[in-house]
């Protein structure tokens, strides 16, 4: 695996930090009606893109897809905050013009394919594109990631049969965050450990402590060395812990403050901080200013999404209908 250095804990900082505050001001502005519909964060679950990201290639090879909760991914993956931004405002300026929203954050150039409100359709989804890889032998990986509600999903289980039949090289990723959208996993099926699915398929599979972004790493390298290989796919269980609601509509009944605040005590974000105080990576006065950096550019995110203009009406048309001559509706 990559060597995991000064400098890859000082990034791991830097994205972790700014992930969660960028969420954080989505959730302020979502209070202001600023973003409209559902929000989904990701607040608590951080370690598992910061581990994926260390071992990925990027810049189209590997690629990756993912339910609702996607507004970080896209920007470890290279895209520009400010455009994932201005599209959860629904600006011209968006990720896919303001037309997608929330849960539906794309790009293609930076190898990023959404975003899906269906819970688990992107699991067939991810299959079917590392089934292309494979076809044009292109040597890259796809990682396709879902929660625990989505594992009970019947699509999840033809997906694996045909992964492991075919070979396909891609990892199959369970946010397991406990709860779902409101329910815990212990009242969803007679077992706890998700991971064990994988076990009907012959499939390699485990469980990961997904709070801590060096374990991410080691197990995402394993799998994806494997799947790079031409052994076909894995299935890990990353163990995680998200401190916001399902949605920010989310009362959360289901769990107690008390419960939230235990996890907050191995915060992805704080153990890696922890390990660079520790190590005397950076200095007091430069986490300071790691933390006014950051402050700065979620603001310049902010700005550009108010400042944004809304799209035109006619670019639903444009969008919609491909056809130039298309005899109903205007196109441009």
């Amino acid at each position: 695996m990559k060597e995991i250095t000064k400098e890859t804990y000082i990034n791991w900082y830097k994205d972790m930090l700014f992930w969660r505050k960028f969420e954080d001001k989505l959730a302020a502005v979502y209070i202001q009606q600023k973003v409209r519909g559902f929000l989904h964060l990701y607040n608590g679950q951080e370690a598992i893109l910061a581990g994926c990201l260390h071992v990925m290639e990027l810049g189209g090879k590997d690629k990756m897809i993912t339910a609702y909760r996607n507004h970080v991914q896209p920007i470890g993956m290279g895209v520009d905050p400010k455009r994932v931004m201005a599209e959860l405002y629904g600006k011209a300026t968006g990720t896919s013009h303001g037309m997608g929203g929330s849960m539906h954050i794309f790009s293609k150039e930076h190898g990023f394919y959404g975003g899906h409100g269906i819970v688990g359709g992107q699991i067939p989804l991810g299959a079917g594109m590392a089934f292309g890889d494979k076809y044009h032998n292109t040597g890259g990986v796809t990682i396709c990631c879902f929660g625990d509600g989505a594992a009970r999903q019947g699509s999840l289980h033809e997906t694996f049969n045909m992964a492991m039949l075919w070979k396909l090289p891609v990892v199959f990723i369970v946010e397991n965050n406990g709860y779902a959208m409101g329910t815990s996993v212990e009242r969803t099926a007679n077992h706890q450990d998700i991971w064990k699915l994988g076990l009907g398929y012959e499939m390699p599979c485990g469980p990961v402590d997904a709070m801590n972004p060096i374990k991410v790493a080691e197990a995402m390298d394993e799998a994806m060395e494997r799947a790079r290989r031409g052994d076909g796919p894995t299935f890990l269980e990353m163990k995680t812990y998200r401190y916001r609601g399902h949605s920010m509509s989310d009362a959360q009944h289901y769990r107690t403050k008390e419960e939230v605040e235990e996890y907050k005590k191995i915060d992805p974000i704080t153990q890696v901080l922890d390990i660079i105080k520790k190590e005397k990576y950076l200095t007091d006065e430069e986490i300071k200013q790691i933390d006014k950096d950051v402050k700065k550019k979620v603001a310049e995110c902010e700005k550009f999404a108010e400042e944004s203009p809304y799209p035109e009406k006619q670019q639903l048309y444009d969008m919609v209908y491909e056809q130039e001559n298309y005899p109903f509706v205007k196109h441009k």
